[in-house]
């Protein structure tokens, strides 16, 4: 039975359009979901909605819904249209009216509202500990001083070196973690016990649940809906500008690989090759990083798109928002479930670890793709033999030219040769 219902039948195809992908979309935030609804347990039990033993049961209920998302065993059908049904209906289908009881001073409204900000906090925490550790491997690359040409439209303008192109990308994505400890600051405030977005008479303690939850602060009743979207773009934005810089890096690194180049070398792991052309390895992952940093532009573009123009107060539309930021995470920096521990691992260790490791497993990875610039724990690169030699050739060449401009100037003393204007 879905929350809202109240006995009257729904069209198929209209639940199907309505539903949409909420579904599938919903398995990830099933644990962000019950963890909400632990803390509101504890909340209406403190207030004497719910009995001990109801707490007991539900609390317990509820960490069996966890663990059995965890082994791919819990999942949410389309006829419960979300994860907030889908947990309830065990619920209720477990302990009967204590399962129907958690509901009790809250909406569907604020439940989705702060399930998506414990799904964002979690994942920006997460990219936040990955890309520290790819400006690690980016600095220790900048300790390489290998000369290298700086580029300015598209043409050799200044000496440079592998260092200052390291530390430059460093700084970059440095100041992006800016962007997104701003975002989580953002985010940081409690939605539930807002109910539809205009509170309830029940007494709840929303600072309870709040701190429980790990938030800094409850979030003002009529504020939550007005800051449904928003929360979603500005979370967005900055992973936006994280691939923004990791776009501009997959393109150094693609035109500086090749071999009229030849600054970098690309490990074979990370390439793949053609049916026809035995010769050709093909920068594949980096041509995607470079294209996804695209997309989640465009992600942040739809999501402003979407809630641009509405009306106060809660509205569906505000649905079609999950889909563009959660797959901004899928198709932006893409995690393995050990890189995802390692990265959760650190956040709690709240910046004790040790930085001065010298060359740190890379972070970036698209999909299921090594890291472009590295081979095992080791960055590959290449001096840069072609540049050094053009520069040679070069001085020649002025040497050449200069000798011929002066037995011109003497054939022209003499005579031999007529003057003309110089261009």
């Amino acid at each position: 039975m879905k929350l809202w219902e109240k006995g009257k039948g729904l069209s198929q195809d209209v639940e199907s359009f309505t539903v949409g992908d909420d579904c599938l979309l919903d398995q990830a935030l099933v644990k962000h979901d019950c963890k909400a609804s632990i803390a509101h347990a504890k909340m209406l039990a403190k207030i004497g909605i719910l009995a001990q033993e109801e707490l007991s049961m539900l609390v317990t209920g509820l960490h069996e819904i966890i663990e059995l998302d965890s082994k791919g065993q819990f999942m949410v059908k389309q006829e419960d249209e979300d994860c907030h049904t889908a947990i309830e209906n065990y619920l209720t289908g477990k302990y009967g009216e204590a399962g129907k009881k958690i509901h009790t001073g809250r909406s569907r409204n604020d439940q989705v509202a702060v399930a998506l900000k414990l799904y964002m906090k979690e994942e920006l925490a997460l990219t936040k500990e990955l890309v520290k550790k790819l400006v690690l491997s980016l600095n220790s690359l900048a300790k390489n001083k290998t000369p290298i040409p700086g580029y300015t439209h598209m043409r050799k303008a200044m000496p440079s070196s592998v260092a200052l192109f390291a530390e430059g990308y460093a700084e970059a994505l440095e100041n992006d973690l800016l962007l997104v400890d701003s975002a989580l600051e953002f985010i940081d405030s409690c939605p539930l016990g807002s109910a539809a977005g205009y509170g309830t008479k029940l007494g709840l303690d929303r600072e309870m649940v709040a701190e429980e939850l790990g938030f800094s602060k409850v979030q003002a009743t009529t504020a939550v809906q007005l800051s449904r979207g928003k929360n979603e773009a500005v979370a967005v934005n900055s992973l936006a500008c994280i691939m923004l810089d990791l776009g501009k890096l997959s393109s150094d690194l693609i035109l500086f690989s090749m071999p009229e180049f030849g600054f970098f070398a690309l490990p074979d792991e990370v390439c793949t090759g053609s049916s026809i052309m035995p010769q050709k390895k093909n920068p594949d992952v980096l041509e995607l990083i470079r294209s996804k940093s695209k997309v989640v532009q465009a992600k942040h573009s739809e999501i402003m798109s979407i809630i641009q123009g509405l009306c106060s107060g809660f509205h569906r539309d505000f649905q079609l928002t999950k889909e563009p930021m959660m797959d901004s995470y899928f198709r932006g920096i893409a995690r393995s479930e050990a890189e995802r521990e390692g990265a959760r691992r650190h956040a709690r260790q709240d910046g004790r670890r040790d930085d001065s490791c010298s060359a740190p497993p890379a972070c970036l990875r698209p999909r299921t793709a090594s890291s472009p610039v590295r081979s095992g724990d080791e960055v590959v690169y290449h001096g840069v033999i072609l540049d050094i030699t053009e520069r040679i050739l070069a001085e020649r060449e002025k040497g050449r030219l200069e000798e011929q401009l002066r037995q011109s100037q003497k054939m022209e003393a003499i005579g031999l040769l007529a003057g003309g204007v110089a261009h």
